[in-house]
């Protein structure tokens, strides 16, 4: 065999034992090498559910739920005896409201039934009770400065009298004309007779704030409320709410007369 020949074969079982070699090593990398089945979880906090739906059962209006934030008074008791107190407030404030209008239609000089209004007769068929001057009588005007008191029995006739003179109207004074009939001069309100008005109005502004005020602290004794709760925080309100009032009805008269 020469010599070219013989460095043939012998490059040729170099290469083939070479790859050989490569083969089994890489053989065994991979026979050794973790199988997918063992490797761990890449997510083990992703977990799937399934869908659920909804019955078909017919949806409860809401139109009637009232928000947690509106419900300011939980307690049954609570709210009777708020709207106690709001009924009683208003009654206060109301009567004060009708007083004040006799006075202001007195002050701006015009002559109505309604400066008669204040009046009460005792005595009328039911004890020592009161009822209102138009239940036994009539009021009526003549030539603009005269109220023409009618009675409807002349029996009541001293109960009447006495009952315009208990409701101490300034410049109010009946004067007696027949059995039946009592007629009182109204004079045109001078300064002083404004100014009288206004100091009357407001010592019956102070009289009804400290009636609404004792309405509020009667409400709230009844219902032994913790100190800065909200229901001490309603009545509060409410009761600031009617004294506004109050003050501003004695507002609106002072204007209206002309009075400081």
């Amino acid at each position: 065999m020469s010599l070219a020949l013989l460095r043939h074969f012998t490059h040729r079982t170099c290469s083939t034992m070479s790859w050989c070699r490569a083969s089994a090593v890489h053989f065994y990398a991979f026979s050794k090498a973790p199988r997918l089945t063992s490797l761990p979880c890449l997510h083990p906090s992703l977990t799937f559910s399934s869908r659920t739906y909804a019955s078909k059962s017919k949806a409860k209006s809401t139109v009637s739920f009232v928000p947690g934030s509106q419900q300011l008074l939980v307690s049954e008791e609570a709210r009777v005896e708020y709207s106690k107190a709001e009924s009683k407030m208003a009654a206060a404030v109301e009567w004060y409201r009708k007083e004040v209008a006799a006075f202001e239609t007195r002050a701006s000089g015009r002559i109505t039934p309604a400066l008669l209004a204040p009046v009460r007769v005792e005595g009328y068929g039911k004890g020592s009770e009161t009822v209102k001057l138009e239940e036994v009588a009539t009021v009526g005007i003549k030539d603009g400065s005269l109220l023409i008191v009618t009675v409807f029995d002349e029996n009541n006739m001293k109960a009447v009298e006495q009952g315009i003179y208990s409701a101490k109207l300034p410049n109010i004074v009946p004067q007696r004309q027949d059995p039946r009939t009592i007629k009182i001069p109204v004079p045109r309100p001078t300064v002083e007779a404004r100014n009288a008005l206004v100091s009357t109005a407001q010592r019956m502004a102070e009289d009804v704030r400290v009636q609404v005020r004792k309405i509020h602290q009667a409400s709230i004794k009844k219902g032994k409320y913790e100190k800065h709760s909200i229901e001490l925080e309603e009545f509060q309100k409410l009761t600031d709410k009617n004294v506004a009032q109050v003050d501003k009805i004695f507002a609106q008269m002072k204007k209206a007369t002309g009075t400081k």
